[in-house]
């Protein structure tokens, strides 16, 4: 399956969430959807930007758009990240890289010397035709909510 493209459609996709949800990308058509991608549930980045888009949530919606946050983790995890952190927002779990791989964010990375294939933060804004308008790869954390929603707003 070849990887997103900005200005190209976005392929369906079919994805299990938290809340006993399925996500199917077609089904948004006529909203916004923001995908931000991280590492894991309940770790320090990762915590704060799903912080951020939760603080942010009225604002997204205003501006007609959803939030999916992916990572690899178990939906089991995802639910108690989510109830934790009382995000308004699904988690969608990707154990197989179906996604990750769609979206191109598997990545070599490197923590106290040793290499691994491991989830490279990155959001992408979908238009509501389905089309990618914008990604962000190698995301810091300090900031990027703001610029997603600036995006967004821009739609």
């Amino acid at each position: 399956m070849n990887s997103v493209s900005i200005d190209k459609k976005v392929p369906s996709f079919t994805s299990q969430a938290t809340s006993e949800q399925t996500i199917t990308l077609s089904d948004l058509q006529g909203k916004n959807v923001v995908i931000y991608f991280y590492p894991k549930d309940s770790t320090p980045g990762c915590t704060t930007e799903g912080q951020n888009f939760r603080d942010l949530i009225a604002e997204f919606e205003a501006a007609n758009t959803v939030i999916f946050g992916v990572s690899r983790d178990s939906l089991r995890a995802h639910e108690n990240f989510k109830a934790k952190q009382a995000f308004p927002f699904e988690l969608i779990s990707d154990p197989d890289e179906t996604l990750c791989k769609l979206f191109d964010v598997i990545k070599l990375k490197k923590n106290y010397g040793r290499e691994y294939m491991g989830i490279e933060r990155s959001t992408f804004l979908i238009d509501s035709e389905g089309v990618l308008k914008q990604e962000w790869r190698g995301v810091k954390v300090k900031g990027h909510v703001d610029e997603v929603l600036a995006a967004a707003q821009a739609l």
